[in-house]
């Protein structure tokens, strides 16, 4: 292709899927014919400076703090994962034509230009221009490749009866959820989890990884079912080790995992019976394309469309603006008079060749980096402002009522411990140093009055000060993903031994500890603390009060 005024080099688009073996080939033979004075690639410096051996960018630990950088690694990972996945059914690297085409233009003496976009660029806009339906669906795509929407289902129930667990413990009365219920649930999970763990350990020395791990979790599930649920056995025991306070939280958050559960085994069911969501690829299906048109640029284009169609605003950022700003750099590129051969995904070219046709209609360079804005009301930022709002409310309007300086610093620190406690606890769960943890557990009781912070971010700060992180590991991941053989207790060890998957745990699993402590507070800790108060219903009533006794001080004051 060239459109360019006399005086000006020429640019030939030549657009590739990035796993095919036939670009690579393409690649080869039109670098050579042409013998172009420029080879423009769609790589970035870090993406170039990775293929060619080097070690990819370390995640700094002040970036960590910014808020997203995190969640931008889990969406690059599920974009990786689904070529990487591509590229072992076809038995071609991802990004071989690139590297073709860098390899081909260096033997021939030519030069190269790396013309897209810093990755962490594109992953950040990619993750700030994605809805948050948008960032479920993807990720229910992932977890698609190893369950249907049952399983899907069910992990969100988890997530979801985490939160209703402390509803329970508050208005479960108001539906039959009685102390002995909680008593005897809770006595079913310690004697299931307990026992489940001595039949693995005794079936891991005559059966296979996984088939141990399901005799494990059947046999306890079992015996927590009959002898602790049904029976009542053991119920003092427990009872005795977790105390009231304890056996009640741990039964009413077991109701809320096991509600949950079904709920969503049952939405899963419902959407795999009317079809709303199809499983993940098979072997057959990636086998029934053929390789021909694989590299046909149409074809590759209504995948980008049918991508377009999932997250438009992902769509934006990921091809649009990509397109846009290689065509800046192949714009400049002939106006400088070089005859220049670009080599870009065949998705890009049609949007790519359209810019060189008509360069007036470029949107500025200055609109296609730096930090990408979110569109529509900010209801994060309302909702963290409300949040930190009531909590400082709720400490004022006590004060107003007349409650004393010792049972307001009570209160104080009963929040700061169930805070700090279960941040600091999930997080070592998940293989957190104690120096990381005890800073997670540190701030969770002001990152939890406001949901723009998060505790999981001043842990994983002191975490990368120990162990650095960086994309390479996301290809240790897929390689894991990818690996069908090895027990699932063996591969989720060796995934937690790859950095950034560890961090990404840590991370989450701190932010989960403050967030099930909030709800804690609330249901239970305040009406142990406030019962001579009249507890959860007596301060909700001296806030009431203090609210009047507020608003009589205002009227005073302006009359």
């Amino acid at each position: 292709m060239n459109d360019s005024s006399p005086g000006e080099g020429h640019v030939r688009v030549v657009g590739t899927a990035h796993v095919s073996a036939d670009s690579v080939r393409e690649v080869e033979e039109t670098v050579r014919e042409e013998r172009p004075d420029v080879v423009a690639v769609e790589l970035d410096e870090g993406r170039y400076r990775q293929m060619k051996g080097g070690t990819p960018d370390d995640i700094e630990a002040r970036d960590l703090l910014r808020g997203n950088t995190v969640f931008q690694f889990i969406a690059y990972w599920m974009l990786s994962y689904v070529q990487s996945r591509m590229g072992d059914k076809f038995d071609v690297k991802p990004g071989a034509d690139m590297l073709a085409a860098v390899e081909t233009a260096e033997d021939e003496g030519l030069d190269v230009a790396l013309v897209d976009r810093d990755i962490q660029v594109t992953i950040q806009r990619f993750w700030r221009r994605m809805g948050t339906l948008e960032k479920m669906r993807m990720a229910g795509d992932l977890l698609f490749g190893v369950a249907d929407a049952r399983g899907v289902g069910a992990v969100l129930g988890i997530a979801v009866g985490v939160f209703l667990g402390p509803l329970v413990g508050l208005f479960g009365g108001a539906v039959g959820v009685t102390d002995l219920l909680l008593t005897r649930t809770a006595t079913a999970a310690v004697l299931g989890a307990a026992s489940a763990y001595l039949l693995y350990t005794v079936a891991s020395f005559s059966l296979d990884g996984d088939d141990a791990v399901l005799a494990g979790l059947g046999g306890g599930a079992a015996i927590g079912i009959v002898v602790g649920f049904g029976l009542g056995l053991g119920t003092g025991l427990v009872s005795g080790i977790l105390g009231s306070l304890g056996t009640a939280i741990v039964g009413s958050l077991v109701i809320g995992v096991l509600a949950g559960v079904v709920v969503g085994v049952t939405a899963g069911a419902v959407l795999n019976a009317f079809g709303l969501f199809a499983p993940a690829e098979s072997d057959a299906d990636y086998e029934e394309f053929d390789m021909a048109e694989l590299t046909d640029g149409d074809v590759v284009s209504a995948m980008m469309e049918e991508f377009r169609r999932f997250s438009p605003g992902g769509a934006e950022a990921l091809i649009d603006e990509r397109d846009a700003y290689i065509a800046h750099q192949l714009v400049a590129l002939r106006q400088s008079g070089r005859h220049v051969v670009a080599i870009v995904g065949a998705g890009h070219r049609e949007g790519i060749e359209n810019y060189l046709a008509h360069p007036e209609t470029l949107p500025p360079m200055e609109s296609l980096v730096g930090v990408a804005e979110k569109d529509g009301f900010p209801w994060g930022k309302l909702l963290g402002f409300g949040v930190t709002a009531v909590f400082i409310a709720f400490f004022v309007l006590l004060a107003m009522a007349g409650v004393g300086n010792e049972r307001l610093l009570t209160i104080f620190g009963a929040w700061f411990l169930i805070n700090g406690v279960f941040a600091a606890a999930l997080a070592k769960v998940a293989g957190a140093r104690w120096t990381s943890a005890l800073v997670g557990g540190l701030v969770a009781w002001m990152t939890s009055i406001n949901p723009l912070l998060a505790p999981g971010w001043f842990t994983g700060y002191v975490e990368l000060r120990h162990t650095p992180v960086n994309v390479g590991d996301i290809g240790k991941l897929n390689e894991l993903l990818s690996d069908e053989e090895t027990p699932i207790v063996d591969l989720v060890g060796q995934m937690f031994d790859v950095p950034l998957f560890k961090l990404i745990m840590v991370v989450a699993m701190t932010n989960i500890g403050s967030i099930i402590a909030s709800f804690l507070f609330v249901t239970y800790v305040i009406p142990v603390i406030a019962s001579d108060l009249g507890g959860v219903a007596g301060v909700a009533n001296l806030m009431f009060e203090g609210a009047r006794n507020s608003a009589d001080l205002i009227w005073r004051s302006l009359t």
